[in-house]
């Protein structure tokens, strides 16, 4: 197995259209507005997986709202609490950080816009998009339904190294109506800075939301790193960790509750750019035996209905929609917004030369992080704050 963890977002919107103000801080910008849309979700399916990219979501609508005029652009500016157009130069500066070689680990974002063929678009939409979110434009003849399905698929395929092989199907395209697929893709593929060993991963008891108990593979590592444990408002207490990815650039940050009677849905509510933030500076070093399921996780989700639920609403209605920065020749409105990830947990890939050091040989027990019940996992860019994913697991 390899070790990727891609995410491809996609947003459509049809029936002419199938493309699914205040001083923020660099991580309210890149990813907040996906966190709230991620607590919806977690809200509306409280028994699965989820997984989504905040990054990608916030990037999407960042497009979106670049093409919206009227109340539509009031609404998504009201909910997303930024201009892009005011922002345009630090999210350029957020996108470049996120793909730069410095990172180490690969992280690869692709934008893109397919537009029927002779649609006549708005000049500074199209130079706008392409300036902060590098995004191109490519000519689609929808009117063949299977073969416009197929190669905005294979782009997919192409941008997240196979990792996901196909969001759209034909039914998606409707061949008289639709007028733009928009398409985000987010590939990452990290190697731990901390390896864990495969002769280490036993077989342990998982205890889902379901009420059921599992056996799974658990990761397991005594190691130094980054850890602590904080409160919610109300006071319900909760565990974090971090683990950094070699080129220390990105970790994967887990919160589960200190205590098992207390339901991973009570803190998740509480998550913010702000939260992870706050983690960042409490978390200490300690000496730690870490047990981390071995899982993957993989979710299709439609965000219409969290976006709905946010306040963003006119752009999803056909006598509301307002795009006229798009183009002027039609009225088009969103019909769907959507969003495929997968995310694979497991110590393969990781790199030998980060072993754990003799400096951790024991003179006391050491404390543990055993993730034995649902968890919050996120994968953040440090440098930026910005969450490329984001997920709670609730059973194998």
């Amino acid at each position: 197995m390899n070790w990727p963890f891609p995410l491809f977002l996609a947003a459509l919107t049809s029936t002419c259209i199938c493309f699914p103000p205040n001083t923020l801080s660099l991580e309210e910008l890149g990813s907040d507005i996906g966190i709230q849309v991620f607590n919806q979700l977690v809200k509306a399916r409280p028994k699965d997986n989820i997984v989504v990219s905040p990054y990608g979501i916030a990037s999407v609508l960042g497009m979106l709202q670049l093409g919206a005029d009227g109340k539509t652009k009031k609404q998504l500016t009201t909910v997303m609490r930024y201009n892009v157009n005011g922002a345009g130069k630090i999210l350029k500066k957020i996108n470049r950080s996120i793909i730069s070689k410095k990172n180490k680990d690969i992280v690869t974002v692709a934008n893109a816009v397919f537009a029927k063929s002779g649609l006549k678009m708005e000049v500074p939409f199209v130079s706008r998009n392409y300036e902060v979110f590098q995004c191109s434009v490519n000519n689609m003849d929808f009117g063949n339904q299977k073969a416009a399905c197929d190669t905005i698929n294979q782009w997919v395929k192409n941008k997240t190294n196979g990792m996901i092989d196909s969001v759209l199907s034909p039914d998606d395209i409707d061949s008289d109506l639709t007028r733009l697929v928009m398409v985000n893709a987010v590939y990452f593929k990290g190697l731990w800075k901390s390896r864990f060993q495969p002769e280490n991963t036993k077989n342990r008891t998982f205890n889902g939301a379901d009420g059921k108990t599992y056996q799974v593979p658990m990761l397991a590592q005594l190691s130094v790193f980054r850890c602590g444990t904080t409160s919610t408002p109300n006071d319900l207490w909760y565990n974090i960790i971090e683990l950094p990815y070699h080129g220390e650039n990105i970790s994967m940050l887990i919160a589960l509750p200190t205590e098992s009677t207390t339901p991973l849905s009570a803190i998740i509510p509480h998550i913010s750019t702000k939260t992870i933030q706050s983690w960042m500076t409490t978390m200490v070093q300690k000496r730690v035996q870490v047990i981390l399921p071995k899982f993957t996780a993989e979710a299709e989700t439609d965000l219409k209905e969290p976006l709905k639920e946010l306040g963003i609403r006119d752009m999803f209605e056909e006598s509301k929609a307002n795009f006229a920065k798009i183009t002027r020749t039609e009225s088009i409105h969103v019909s769907q917004i959507l969003q495929k990830a997968k995310i694979e947990v497991s110590e393969d890939g990781t790199k030998a030369s980060a072993a754990t050091t003799a400096i951790l040989i024991a003179r006391s027990s050491p404390p543990w992080f055993v993730v034995d019940r649902p968890f919050l996992f996120i994968i953040r860019h440090n440098p930026t704050g910005a969450v490329l994913f984001m997920g709670r697991f609730n059973k194998p």
